[in-house]
């Protein structure tokens, strides 16, 4: 039996001006903002919205239901979730299980960082590796798992 196989594609986006994709890459039913860049071996999903001057680093996986601001850098293998597996497994296709993320303007999330559904206010910066569990309500710097707030920005 042969399997299925589906391509790696770039469909149905709504691109702003001055956009620059570096395949391979898997952009699907999302749209990009004026000015971003966006990395190789990149995932981001339908329902997603990417504002200007962003820039999406290879290997970041950015899933349904985020919202991004203008100016925003999301490093090398950063993930988004949203599903929070709250009977205990996957949604397993109920999408009304999923939950969203919005990240404000100005914010930096390091390098595999893991963003579960929150909401992440403006001038913020997100320590590689740290999982980011609630929302962050005040600009400064947080790291760890659970990420925790260091200092000001």
């Amino acid at each position: 039996m042969e399997p299925r196989i589906l391509r790696v594609s770039i469909r149905d986006v709504e691109f702003g001006h001055n956009v620059t994709v570096v395949e391979p890459c898997n952009l699907y039913e999302c749209r990009i903002g004026d000015h971003c860049f966006v990395g190789p071996f990149v995932e981001i999903q339908k329902r997603v919205t990417i504002g200007a001057r962003c820039r999406i680093q290879s290997h970041a996986f950015i899933c349904e239901l985020v919202t991004i601001g203008d100016d925003c850098f999301i490093s090398h293998g950063a993930m988004f979730i949203n599903d929070l597996f709250a009977d205990g497994g996957p949604a397993r296709g109920d999408q009304t299980k999923w939950k969203s993320t919005r990240i404000g303007h100005r914010v930096s999330i390091g390098t595999n960082a893991t963003i579960l559904p929150v909401t992440i206010c403006d001038d913020v910066v997100i320590g590689a590796g740290s999982v980011v569990t609630k929302d962050v309500t005040l600009p400064g710097t947080y790291c760890g798992n659970p990420a925790r707030r260091l200092h000001n920005l």
